[in-house]
């Protein structure tokens, strides 16, 4: 299925037609199987890939390798001098003019959130974005978790160039480059993708992947292969009479802003959830992460230590991170969890570019994660001893404190807890968390 999803219709970008027909195609597939899929449509503000173009002027001629961040907006072609910016933190702007200039950022730099205000006012024309993969990669990602069009245009250009770029800088060399993008904003519609499997409660059990992908590849690794793994589960428990209601979700919009999820994750309203899992490039789980929420720690340990000889070698972890479709469920109080399951660096390293097509993703690694995810499913589907529970805002805050996500969740617009004291550090994914997606390359 996944095979003939990305080979039929390549890159899946939420508001696209081969996105839209490739969610018909799974749904077929469903239909197949004995369920009644539902679609969940819903508006959002889209963005359409152009032509994106950054050409180097000086010293050498040359068109370099780009592609736009979502949310970037057309503009007619202009010329600027290309300034060294580090990480994009307001100490490492330099205190020169920059009025029309064009900024380098490092490929760890801080979130876009809080680079673009300061570009923005320190008069910036654009920013260009260094890959973490070598060999000619690009990292196409979102500019907005809000679908705002971003103040100035930003790309992702490739490590080789970019490196390129700042070793002239860092010489004294002058380097400049003409830039232009067609890519646009425009209202558009989705649909996320519902199956439920009635259990003898109305208690429900999400499980849920993003079956949306960057356009520059097929979107096989991310997240064709959470994709996959939801339709495997999905054949794996047609028969199954669970305690709970499982209700698995295919959302759409994840790369973007996590539109899918915040759709869904607003409509819970009372419902009773014992918890959320999300599958997000998911490989042969290690451990199983219960994304900070203390009770469910218990649980999953439970659950890990009735595997006996098959235990996850890496047992269970309790990491929040940010930047996949658990988030906004957390943010409306509901416990999530995922795997953690790392997945080969030879393979993984196309993420969101070309490379990122179907025989990268092994048959077996479908096969071995989703016997596990199913195992863990089924558990939590009827294990008494889980009952719903919804967190207090102030809880809810608590958890991102101690995760320290204050700050981003702040400079995204997402933080809807009140002023209360600010988070003043800066964070990254902890150690040994799943990449934190959409918003990693930001981190």
């Amino acid at each position: 299925m996944l095979t003939r999803l990305c080979d039929d219709f390549g890159g899946r970008l939420t508001g696209s037609e081969a996105n839209r027909r490739a969610l018909q195609r799974l749904s077929s597939e469903l239909v197949a199987l004995g369920y009644q899929p539902e679609l969940h449509t819903f508006p959002f503000r889209g963005w359409e890939r152009g032509e994106d173009r950054v050409e180097m002027l000086s010293p050498v001629r040359r068109v370099l390798r780009v592609a736009a961040l979502s949310y970037s907006e057309p503009h007619p072609p202009f010329a600027a001098d290309v300034v060294v910016l580090g990480r994009g933190a307001a100490d490492d702007f330099p205190r020169s003019e920059l009025q029309g200039r064009t900024g380098l950022l490092d490929a760890a730099s801080v979130p876009l959130g809080e680079v673009l205000p300061v570009a923005k006012a320190r008069g910036m024309a654009a920013l260009l974005t260094i890959n973490r993969e070598n060999g000619g990669q690009l990292l196409a990602r979102t500019g907005s978790f809000s679908g705002e069009a971003l103040p100035i245009p930003v790309y992702s250009v490739t490590q080789e160039e970019g490196g390129w770029i700042r070793r002239l800088l860092e010489r004294g060399e002058k380097v400049s480059v003409q830039v232009e993008t067609r890519s646009h904003s425009v209202a558009a519609e989705t649909s996320n993708l519902v199956v439920r499997i009635p259990g003898k409660t109305d208690d429900l059990l999400v499980v849920g992947a993003h079956f949306d992908s960057w356009d520059l590849g097929q979107g096989a690794l991310d997240n064709g292969l959470g994709t996959a793994q939801v339709f495997a589960l999905a054949h794996r428990l047609r028969r199954s009479q669970p305690l709970r209601t499982i209700e698995l979700v295919w959302f759409n919009g994840e790369e973007e802003g996590m539109w899918g999820s915040r759709y869904e994750a607003g409509r819970v309203g009372g419902t009773r959830i014992v918890a959320m899992l999300n599958l997000d490039m998911v490989g042969v789980p290690q451990a199983v992460n219960a994304l900070g929420d203390d009770s469910l720690v218990p649980i999953l340990e439970r659950w890990n230590a009735a595997r006996g000889a098959k235990k996850l070698p890496l047992g269970v972890q309790n990491r929040c991170w940010f930047g996949s479709d658990h988030m906004p469920y957390q943010l409306a109080g509901v416990r999530a969890l995922t795997l953690h399951g790392p997945i080969d660096p030879s393979l993984v390293r196309y993420y969101h570019d070309f490379g990122d097509t179907a025989d990268k993703v092994p048959e077996a690694l479908v096969v071995d994660s989703t016997e596990i995810i199913a195992d863990l499913v089924l558990a939590l589907a009827n294990d008494p001893g889980l009952k719903p529970l919804r967190r207090t805002p102030a809880d809810t805050a608590a958890l991102f404190r101690k995760a320290g996500l204050e700050q981003r969740l702040r400079a995204v617009g997402w933080w809807s807890f009140g002023d209360g004291p600010r988070e003043t550090s800066k964070s990254t994914p902890p150690s040994g968390a799943q990449p934190a997606k959409s918003a990693g390359p930001n981190s």
